[in-house]
C-alpha cells in the first residue's frame, strides 16, 4: 500500500509568522482549528502541564481553550510523527556546543533537504520541519555528540509563539525560513548513521558479523538481538543497547534488569556489564527527562527541544 503524505496547512506558517497571534491561548486555538494537535506546557519552559503529556494532545477547541483559560500564558507543546504529521530535525545550541556544522555536513550530502519550513529556537538553535509519510512509523532519535536531534514519533517539540527564559530574559521560538519548493519527508534512519558513527557503526554491523539491532526500543527485542552479539562486539553492543534504553527514559535499574542476563548469556562478565551500564548513565543523557508517562515496555520517548 503506497504511503499517503499529508497537505501541510498554510494556516500553521501564518501562526508561526511574525503577522500571526501574539498571545500563546490565540495561537493554540488557531493551530489546533488548522488541524494540528497541541497541549500547554510551563510558561516560560517545555515541561507538559497536562498529565499524560504530548499524549494528551488535540485538535478540540473547548479543551484547548480550557487548558489557556486555566493557563492563559502556557506554552504550546505539539507532537511530532505520526500525530501532527510533522517530523522535525533539532539542531542544538548550547553550553558552546552547537549542531549546526553536523547538519552543515548533512545538508551537503542532501540528507536535510525538503524542509517545509525552519524555527529559530530560543538557544540559537535550528528547528526544521518536514512532513511525516502517513502509516510509516519514525521514532524519536538524539545525538548528544553531533547535538542534532529528531522528533518523530514518540517526541513532541515546542512552537511559537511560546518563550522560554534565558539570560534573565524571555526568548521567543520564531520562523525564519518557509521553503520555496514542494517539501518533501526526511530519511531519519539515514540522517541518524550520517551524523553519529556509533550509532552508524552498529547499524553497518552485518558487515562485520554483528546481527542489526531492533529498530524500536523495546526491551525484549533489544535484550534478545544482544544475546546474538559475538565477541568482540558486545561491550560496544552492551553501551549502544543501554544508551538506547536511558535515552527512552528508562532508569539504571530497569535497565540493568533488562539487559543484564542477555549480556552475561552473550559472553560478557558481571563486573563488566554494571561497568559498562553504570557509564551509559554517567553520560549527560540524549533526551531530557519530562513529565508524562514512563512504562516499562514501549515507552512513549517524550523528548522535546
Amino acid at each position: 500500500m503506497e504511503h499517503v503524505q499529508r497537505s501541510l496547512p498554510a494556516e500553521v506558517v501564518r501562526v508561526f509568522g511574525p503577522d500571526g497571534p501574539q498571545s500563546t491561548a490565540e495561537a493554540a486555538l488557531a493551530l489546533a482549528a488548522a488541524g494540528l494537535p497541541v497541549f500547554p506546557c510551563v510558561v516560560g519552559g517545555k515541561r507538559p502541564l497536562t498529565e499524560h503529556g504530548f499524549l494528551d494532545a488535540t485538535t478540540d477547541p473547548e479543551r484547548v481553550a480550557s487548558w489557556w483559560r486555566t493557563t492563559p500564558r502556557a506554552n504550546i507543546g505539539m507532537p511530532t510523527g505520526e500525530m501532527s504529521g510533522l517530523d522535525v530535525v533539532d539542531v542544538d545550541v548550547h553550553d558552546g556546543r552547537t549542531g549546526f556544522p553536523a547538519i552543515q555536513a548533512a545538508r551537503r550530502a542532501g540528507l536535510v533537504d525538503g524542509f517545509a519550513w525552519m524555527v529559530r529556537t530560543p538557544s540559537g538553535g535550528l528547528h526544521a520541519y518536514y512532513p511525516h509519510l502517513a502509516g510509516t512509523e519514525q521514532r524519536s532519535w538524539s545525538s548528544p555528540t553531533a547535538h542534532v536531534d529528531f522528533r518523530g514519533d514518540g517526541g513532541y517539540v515546542v512552537v511559537p509563539p511560546s518563550a522560554v527564559q534565558r539570560d534573565g530574559g524571555s526568548v521567543a521560538y520564531a520562523l525564519s525560513a518557509v521553503a520555496q519548493d514542494r517539501p518533501r519527508p526526511i530519511d531519519a534512519e539515514a540522517l541518524h548513521v550520517f551524523v553519529d558513527p556509533g550509532y552508524g557503526a552498529v547499524r553497518r554491523a552485518p558487515a562485520v558479523g554483528i546481527p542489526a539491532p531492533p529498530r524500536r526500543t523495546d526491551p525484549t527485542a533489544i535484550a534478545n538481538w544482544l544475546r546474538t552479539v559475538p565477541e568482540g562486539g558486545r561491550n560496544y553492543a552492551l553501551f549502544w543497547a543501554a544508551r538506547q534504553m536511558r535515552d527512552a527514559q528508562f532508569d539504571h535499574a530497569s535497565t540493568l534488569g533488562a539487559l543484564g542476563p542477555a549480556a552475561q548469556a552473550a559472553g560478557l562478565a558481571p563486573s563488566e556489564i554494571v561497568a559498562t551500564i553504570r557509564s551509559t548513565f554517567r553520560r549527560p543523557p540524549a533526551l531530557s527527562t519530562r513529565s508524562g508517562p514512563t512504562r516499562r515496555t514501549e515507552p512513549p520517548q517524550a523528548v522535546t527541544p
